[in-house]
C-alpha cells in the first residue's frame, strides 16, 4: 500500500503542568463524546502544558470549549500520514517536501504492530498549500475519519 496522506484540523490549549490536569481534560473530551483522531501533550515553560488535539469533529470540540469555558487555538492545519510499515516508508514524503524547499517543523509517527503505521506532520502555516500541492494531497478524499469510526452523537451540549 502506498502512503494516504490527509489533511486534518488541530487545535491546542494550554493548562497547568500538575498532576490530573490532563487526565481531567481526556475525561471530559471522553464524558462529551468528542473523538479523537489524535491528541499530544508536551511541556511548555516550567509549570504549563500545552495539549495539542486532533478532533474527529471540530464542531463538536467547539460546543465543548464554549461549554465548559475552554480556550481553544485553531484550527491549524497538520497532515496525518498512514501506511505500511517498511523501511524508509517516509523517505518519499521527505524528499517530496524538502525538494520543493518545504520544512517539516514538527512530526510524530507510530507504528501499529501489525504492519501499518501513523505519522502526524507540520509544515508552516505559509507552506501550507505548497505542501498540499507538492504532496498531492486529494482534497476530495474522505476525511481520514470516515474510514475508521461511523459515530452518531447521543447527546445534546451542555448549555
Amino acid at each position: 500500500m502506498t502512503a494516504t496522506i490527509y489533511s486534518v484540523d488541530y487545535y491546542y490549549t494550554t493548562v497547568e503542568d500538575r498532576p490530573g490536569v490532563g487526565c481531567k481534560f481526556l475525561e471530559t473530551l471522553a464524558s462529551e463524546e468528542v473523538n479523537l483522531l489524535a491528541f499530544n501533550a508536551f511541556p511548555v515553560g516550567r509549570d504549563r502544558t500545552q495539549l495539542v488535539i486532533y478532533p474527529l469533529n471540530a464542531t463538536w470540540l467547539g460546543d465543548l470549549a464554549r461549554h465548559e469555558g475552554l480556550r481553544l487555538v485553531g484550527p491549524h492545519h497538520a497532515f496525518i500520514v498512514h501506511g505500511d510499515d517498511e523501511l524508509g516508508a517516509l523517505v518519499d514524503i521527505h524528499q517530496t517536501l524538502c525538494d520543493a524547499s518545504i520544512n517539516v517543523s514538527s512530526s510524530t509517527g507510530v507504528t501499529d504492530g501489525r504492519g501499518g503505521y501513523r505519522y502526524i506532520m507540520h509544515v508552516h502555516p505559509e507552506d501550507y498549500e505548497r505542501a498540499l500541492r507538492e504532496l498531492d494531497v486529494d482534497q476530495n478524499l474522505k476525511s481520514i475519519s470516515d474510514f475508521q469510526l461511523d459515530i452518531k452523537r447521543r447527546f445534546e451540549a451542555k448549555a
